[in-house]
């Protein structure tokens, strides 16, 4: 997958200065994981959805968390005011999360563009089709290249678990931060075939997308 041409790569504070209180607690809570870090990498669209743009997520931040780069997505939740139904969760009631290790990518930039694009077709799937997404789970793409840029990579798919971002309580209800961790094809059929268990598969792998990584099946 790699990113629509439509994202372009910018910072945090290049968007328009209108009330988000959604927005600016998902970036409070990364802030406080990352002291600092108040400009982070950021890619936007250009186009919003709701305008008849390709990419359901309004941005996706970029942190770094030394050893990886920690991705967050704007866009599932209510950023600006209430718009969802369920009077306890904003919107779909969840934001992406995703850690790539820094170790092994030989063009960041390509890198980190290639995740947002995913992370958009992610989102497209709950925007277009309703499907929702919680910790615990598996994503079988299908796939058989490498999702990284060059399509060398073993991973294919991810698993799913809780970000230590937790939930939130923001105005427009609360927030899961759902983390997808990159996993290979052999790994993803070994799940489905109930011979191992999406926890026990991160317990073993730990919680980052490393493109380096062989599988353990």
């Amino acid at each position: 997958m790699t990113e629509n041409e439509t994202m372009e790569r910018g910072t945090g504070t290049e968007r328009e200065e209108i009330a988000a209180p959604g927005w600016d607690a998902i970036t409070a809570a990364f802030d406080a994981l990352y002291p600092g870090q108040t400009d982070p990498l950021h890619f936007g669209c250009l186009i919003p959805w709701r305008l008849g743009g390709p990419d359901p997520l309004q941005g996706i931040s970029v942190y770094d968390a030394g050893d990886c780069f920690h991705f967050v997505t704007y866009g599932l939740t209510d950023l600006y005011e209430k718009e969802g139904n369920d009077p306890n969760y904003s919107g779909f009631g969840y934001e992406f999360t995703l850690k790539l290790r820094k170790a092994g990518l030989e063009d960041e930039m390509a890198e980190q563009r290639g995740i947002a694009g995913i992370l958009q077709s992610l989102a497209r799937l709950t925007f277009e089709k309703g499907e929702q997404f919680y910790p615990n789970e598996y994503i079988y793409t299908g796939q058989e290249t490498g999702m990284d840029a060059r399509g060398i990579s073993r991973l294919t798919g991810f698993i799913t678990a809780e970000d230590e971002a937790g939930t939130i309580d923001t105005p427009n209800g609360k927030v899961d931060f759902i983390k997808l961790i990159g996993v290979t094809d052999a790994e993803l059929k070994a799940i489905m075939a109930k011979t191992l268990r999406v926890q026990e598969l991160a317990g073993k792998i730990g919680d980052l997308t490393d493109y380096t990584r062989e599988s353990i099946v």
